[in-house]
């Protein structure tokens, strides 16, 4: 498998710098130019004009001298993966927006404009690595920076899409690309890196309740319950609310209280005050994707898994079931496994797949 992420292409041929004006798109679109390829970048406008940073995002562009066309996509981000966000949050689970986006947006709807235009190839800022085989075969590696590792995020892109793709920032640490930002006098050399969603409330403030307030929905409301059945109070809506959370609750038991369990029918938001109920040992995913397809059709198989961005890779073994799903098994009991969240399958640095997770099996 060779690493270079610009191998195969003919030195010359134009490529898609997805372009954001930040550190990382401007350095890959720099990494691309460098290599001896024609670039022009190409900027989404996500959250309405008045949010849109023009004048970074054309600075920028600028200062690389390559040409931008800026696409104005707020409805269809705000129709697609806000609302499935807030879908999500209302039926109590906690979505992955960024994975979302990336199958649908930046390797979508940027690729095919990509392709439109006759380029060779996406240009990303990812984190991650796309190594090639002598056969064409694809696969893709988490980046060499484990602070800033993106892999997990790509899970559910295809082998084609992987193919168009190129990620030079895999294979370097991020204090390195800030130094070539720097080097090269780009406008956005010392910003600080931005946070997981674009469309976060900046105070840190509940994504759910300001998705409802968005959309002017109504809210499955319900009680605060302990893990012994007493009705502890009362809540207005379970989307403001996240497995193993333990702030913002209001709820006095004497000691912390984290939530347990979300229940969307009755409405009901479980609380524990004793964290081990928080560990579950089995999952139950859904909507699987396999970049090495030998995985989907075995019986089981061994890997690392991450149950969130932020979380670690852990041992475990998932079983194919005949209805679709997947079943997966931890070597130890993992805490907060939660609904909405990806589980991604890697065998080392290599992403196998990964699926959605649909439920979890508390430790009996």
């Amino acid at each position: 498998m060779t690493q270079a992420p610009f191998l195969g292409l003919p030195t010359g041929s134009v490529l898609m710098a997805a372009f954001s004006g930040g550190v990382d798109s401007s350095v890959a679109a720099h990494l691309a130019l460098e290599a001896g390829y024609r670039v022009r970048a190409v900027s989404m406008s996500v959250l309405g004009k008045e949010c849109f940073p023009r004048e970074k995002v054309e600075a920028a562009a600028d200062r690389l001298g390559i040409p931008l066309d800026i696409l104005e996509l707020s409805e269809e981000f705000e129709s697609t993966v806000m609302r499935c966000a807030w879908e999500e949050y209302a039926s109590g689970r906690t979505p992955n927006p960024c994975a979302l986006c990336n199958v649908l947006f930046k390797f979508g709807i940027l690729a095919d404009f990509a392709q439109k235009h006759g380029c060779a190839g996406l240009v990303t800022g990812h984190y991650a690595r796309i190594l090639r085989d002598p056969d064409g075969s694809i696969h893709l590696l988490r980046g060499v920076d484990p602070r800033k590792d993106q892999s997990y995020f790509l899970f559910g892109l295809s082998p084609e899409t992987l193919a168009f793709a190129r990620l030079p920032l895999g294979g370097l640490e991020k204090t390195h690309v800030r130094e070539i930002a720097s080097s090269l006098g780009l406008p956005n050399a010392d910003t600080p890196d931005s946070q997981d969603v674009c469309f976060a409330p900046p105070d840190g403030s509940s994504i759910g309740r300001m998705l409802q307030a968005k959309f002017g929905a109504s809210a499955v409301t319900g009680s605060f319950v302990s893990s012994e059945g007493k009705i502890l109070g009362q809540h207005d809506g379970i989307h403001a609310y996240t497995i193993g959370q333990r702030k913002g609750t209001g709820v006095a038991m004497g000691k912390p209280a984290y939530v347990k369990r979300i229940d969307p029918l009755s409405g009901n938001v479980y609380l524990t005050t004793d964290e081990t109920e928080l560990f579950a040992d089995e999952a139950i995913l859904t909507d699987p994707n396999f970049l090495r397809e030998e995985y989907a059709g075995c019986e089981s198989f061994e890997c690392m898994v991450k149950i969130r961005y932020r979380s670690r890779s852990v041992p475990a073994t998932v079983y194919p079931m005949p209805d679709g799903t997947l079943h997966l098994k931890f070597r130890e009991a993992q805490r907060a496994v939660t609904p909405g969240q990806a589980a991604v399958f890697y065998d080392g640095d290599e992403v196998l797949g990964g699926a959605w997770i649909q439920s979890q099996e508390p430790v009996r």
